[in-house]
């Protein structure tokens, strides 16, 4: 028989528990062990005046945003709406039933405050790396490293030829850290190429088409992870090109060895760090196994000798060519002495060409010049060791290890849908990287350190 929908009189009171209604197994539960916001709060003590009206609660705006970033909410306005009807974050978030939720503006105003001028969520960062190091999940024995371009909030219909600069009118918020960033390696200076197109609405913003489909405007998300658990150690936002890319993954080793301790036998990534410059950083000045491919263009793909068929004499500082001839460095003196090492770190060995003349190898060699060249790095040491380690098992188990990083990307932008920045400038792209960092390395403490369970009553 059918039932039927019966009006009662509404209690006058409710026995209602928000402890007891959370799930025990819901993650906000399993993240909440780890959120220690105690040490960020005195920290921002000094950003707030003693007189006045009491402030917004820092503890729950940086909850909210923890939420909204574990969680996939890219609005901070439908954040309000999500923690004002969601009994799991009023939980988390410390409300309870009849609490006020924070207008959504009160977010912008903190973030280009006090969070930016204490540098606040890179110490939430670092507070929740320091708990899984605590926890012991970063053994700090390799690392990987790599970058993933993220989609500016910029449109391209707006965009302006660089060449032609910023249009005279463009100001903002974004435009302000954007020449304040000029001479930052990672920014401005980390090319002196001018870039095809400008975005009036976030300069900072690189055009590519790196992704070999449509261009975009877009910052890179640097990942530095500890490959035992996938934990992300250091995160940094730069332009999308590779010379800054490269040189975030040393600011990011450098952080991890002098804040944390934390000094990597080896590092994993791709042929983008794979320059002679980041191989002698990492080999020689480090002392750090790459685990690296090498980047090398010496390879000849139209029949001739390339210059793996060279054996070079480190005693003689020499190539010996497979005819058995040598090539050294300087042929011939010259009135005014030039220099042995060119101005991008390159020494050229240069055959005799008398020899050259002669040979019955000369086609397959250098069929078109009179004698044949080949250049070597300066830093040609640490890439043969780089060569050596690419021969080892270890190297194999190496790039294995490394689609641990890519997987952290992919997450990155189908679960937590940071596919598009939704703030401006480099501090924007900074803000949501360091918040986007801290929220997978929660889920992964969540995940990887089981709650204890219940104790039954007596």
């Amino acid at each position: 028989m059918m039932g039927e929908r019966r009006v009662q009189q509404e209690a006058l009171f409710y026995q209602f528990s928000l402890e007891r209604h959370v799930p025990e197994k819901h993650l906000l539960r399993s993240i909440d062990r780890f959120v220690e916001l105690d040490g960020l709060r005195q920290e921002l003590a000094p950003f707030y005046s003693e007189i006045g009206r009491p402030s917004v609660d820092p503890e729950l705006l940086i909850r909210m945003l923890i939420v909204g970033y574990c969680f996939g909410i890219r609005s901070e306005r439908r954040l309000c709406e999500e923690v004002h009807l969601n009994l799991a974050y009023r939980w988390f978030c410390g409300l309870g039933l009849d609490g006020e939720v924070p207008d959504h503006s009160t977010f912008s105003k903190n973030r280009h405050g006090r969070f930016r001028d204490s540098d606040l969520l890179r110490r939430l960062f670092e507070t929740v790396l320091q708990r899984c190091i605590d926890e012991g999940l970063v053994g700090g024995e390799g690392f990987a490293v790599d970058a993933s371009l993220i989609q500016a909030d910029a449109s391209d219909r707006t965009r302006v030829e660089g060449a032609a600069g910023l249009p005279p009118d463009a100001a903002g918020r974004a435009v302000e850290q954007y020449l304040a960033v000029l001479d930052d390696a990672v920014f401005g200076a980390a090319t002196e190429v001018t870039p095809k197109f400008i975005a009036p609405a976030d300069p900072a913003a690189r055009w590519t088409a790196a992704h070999r489909g449509p261009a975009f405007f877009a910052y890179s998300n640097n990942y530095l992870i500890d490959v035992e658990n996938a934990i992300i150690v250091d995160v940094e936002a730069t332009t999308a090109i590779r010379q800054a890319e490269v040189l975030a993954a040393k600011r990011m080793v450098e952080r991890s060895i002098e804040g944390f301790d934390l000094y990597p036998a080896k590092l994993i990534g791709d042929t983008a760090y794979g320059s002679a410059e980041m191989l002698n950083w990492l080999v020689n000045e480090h002392g750090i196994e790459p685990h690296i491919p090498v980047f090398d263009k010496s390879h000849r793909s139209d029949g001739t000798f390339s210059r793996d068929d060279f054996a070079y004499d480190h005693k003689r500082d020499c190539y010996i060519c497979p005819a058995g001839k040598q090539l050294r460095q300087r042929q011939k003196i010259y009135r005014v002495p030039r220099p042995f090492v060119d101005e991008d770190g390159m020494m050229r060995y240069h055959a005799s060409k008398l020899d050259c003349m002669v040979c019955s190898l000369k086609p397959r060699c250098c069929p078109n010049v009179p004698a044949r060249k080949i250049l070597r790095s300066i830093h040609e040491g640490a890439r043969d060791v780089a060569r050596e380690i690419a021969k080892t098992e270890a190297y194999r188990s190496s790039r294995c290890q490394r689609k641990k990083v890519e997987m952290l990307f992919a997450h990155l932008k189908r679960i937590l849908k940071l596919d598009r920045l939704r703030l401006r400038g480099p501090n924007g792209a900074r803000d949501e990287f360091h918040l986007a960092a801290t929220a997978q390395n929660l889920r992964k403490l969540a995940k990887l350190i089981p709650m204890s369970a219940p104790v039954a009553a007596t």
